[in-house]
């Protein structure tokens, strides 16, 4: 009997925290839908719309996107023990600087020792097949050509 209070009490207490994290990544989805459809609707202003719908079609994505920003960092900070990582140790006489698209990697940077490969525990879109690799550098999150070594996409201060 007391086995079976002691599961109900834990059941109990973790439910309704697995519930809470559902619903903040269902909300995150549901923001980013909110964000490609008024875009659609923008797109569709600007080409049979006047000045007026334009500029109601741009203050609706701006809200949106605020929305998605907004949803995107309650659900980090809710699972701040996901982002939360070690200590970085860089290839040999690594510096950090920050780096934007573009930005040409030596391909020390995006060795196997960097990638990422739970991309979708992080909640990041899925690399081109193939020749694209997510890689953790410093804190920050780099999509990288491997073929290139240029950067194709950064999040920065991805990592607490």
């Amino acid at each position: 009997m007391r086995k079976i209070i002691i599961a109900a009490l834990a059941a109990a207490t973790i439910l309704p925290a697995g519930a809470a994290s559902a619903q903040s990544a269902r909300e995150v989805r549901q923001s980013a839908r909110e964000v490609r459809q008024s875009e659609r609707e923008l797109a569709e202003a600007r080409r049979y719309g006047d000045r007026g719908d334009v500029r109601e079609a741009r203050r609706e994505v701006r809200e949106d996107r605020r929305e998605l920003r907004e949803d995107w960092r309650d659900y980090r900070r809710d699972h701040r023990n996901v982002y939360t990582r070690g200590a970085y140790a860089g290839p040999r006489g690594y510096r950090y600087r920050p780096v934007n698209v573009g930005y040409r990697f030596a391909p020390e940077y995006y060795g196997r020792n960097y990638w990422i490969n739970d991309y979708n525990t992080y909640r990041l879109p899925r690399p081109g097949y193939g020749y694209q690799r997510w890689v953790r550098y410093g804190n920050d999150v780099v999509l990288v050509d491997t073929r290139s070594g240029r950067a194709v996409q950064v999040y920065n201060r991805f990592f607490y």
